[in-house]
């Protein structure tokens, strides 16, 4: 294994820049910092042994750890996560890949800058290709809540289109055949999985498919209020909604109240949820639910075990999705829901 003043040897620099430039220090320029780091990987550098190996795991985000339209997936996920992670005292430490990895590292360099041994990677629309090049360079990782065809990729996430079919096909026997679709602006393959299950519900009972029933919008409760005001300002509105995502629902039920449209006696509504939100709202909402703590707790339980030697090095797991009736589903009304210029109008 090369040592620093091999490297900088090789790459015509000092050693004191080559070791600004392996801890990424801001007076490096990124054309020295570029030649260092191709050295150091072609040469196998990794940082001198003799310092402990840290116990600390980073839950890596493509960019914002928190965002509004992650809903409350994150605080439930995070705290399986911590709970999995404390049985063998391990650490967690967020990780920005947008602002902390630079162009030029390797994801091996990145760990060992940042001080992890493995890493649980947030699946999000845009992420799949980093944990594909993660698990290309053999590194201790998860893919948390999506999934990838690569074999070397490590992931647990939840099957939603199996149960989302279910849910729609609830609103079918309850007379519905106006059944529209809120969706995440965001197509990953969990929203991808959820309007697939709509879609062949309807196919199934011979229900016809119409585009202005497909709506999307960023998932948040402004999303949510966006696509409800859409879909009922229709010159035919659905009689009910199936909303993929929590705070879309949240948002949803939120503007009925404000416009005084009752649920469900005049328009139903399905939701998505990741904990305990259903039992928060008013109503409390029908929802395909998936169980974020469980997806945290097993993803750190798998990962913390592997790098300790303790667990099989390959873990590719889906978990099932349930459905959770309550009050927001109920039989077709005489007249559907209408919205006009933002206020509930009669027909």
């Amino acid at each position: 294994m090369a040592s620093v003043r091999q490297i900088a040897s090789k790459a015509g620099v000092s050693v004191a820049t080559v070791s600004r430039a392996l801890n990424n220090h801001p007076d490096v320029s990124e054309a020295t910092r570029r030649k260092v780091l191709e050295v150091a990987e072609g040469a196998g550098y990794a940082p001198a042994v003799g310092r402990r190996p840290t116990n600390v795991i980073g839950l890596i985000y493509p960019d914002d750890p928190v965002r509004a339209d992650f809903g409350n997936f994150e605080s439930a996920m995070l705290q399986g996560l911590l709970k999995g992670t404390n049985e063998l005292k391990f650490d967690v430490t967020f990780i920005n890949l947008h602002r902390d990895k630079t162009d030029a590292e390797t994801y091996r360099q990145f760990f060992h800058r940042k001080g992890i041994r493995g890493a649980v990677l947030r699946g999000l629309q845009n992420t799949r290709e980093i944990s594909e090049a993660i698990a290309a360079e053999g590194l201790p990782a998860i893919f948390i809540a999506d999934r990838s065809e690569d074999p070397r990729v490590n992931f647990i996430a939840c099957e939603s289109r199996t149960t989302s079919e279910r849910a729609v096909e609830h609103l079918i026997h309850l007379g519905h055949r106006r059944i529209a679709l809120g969706v995440h602006a965001g197509m990953d393959s969990d929203h991808e999985d959820r309007a697939a299950g709509y879609a062949a519900a309807l196919d199934r009972h011979g229900i016809e498919r119409r585009d202005d029933y497909t709506v999307q919008a960023v998932a948040s409760p402004e999303g949510g209020q966006m696509m409800l005001d859409r879909l009922l300002s229709l010159p035919e509105p659905p009689s009910a909604i199936y909303f993929t995502d929590p705070m879309s629902t949240v948002g949803a039920l939120h503007r009925c109240l404000h416009l005084g449209i009752r649920v469900p006696q005049d328009l139903s509504i399905i939701g998505f949820d990741d904990s305990d939100v259903r039992f928060h709202t008013f109503p409390r909402f029908t929802a395909v639910c998936q169980d974020a703590y469980a997806l945290g707790l097993e993803a750190s339980r798998w990962l913390t075990r592997a790098l300790e030697g303790e667990a099989n090095k390959v873990f590719r797991q889906m978990r099932e999705t349930t459905f959770s009736v309550h009050e927001s589903t109920g039989l077709v009304p005489d007249e559907p829901a209408r919205v006009r210029d933002g206020k509930k109008v009669s027909r």
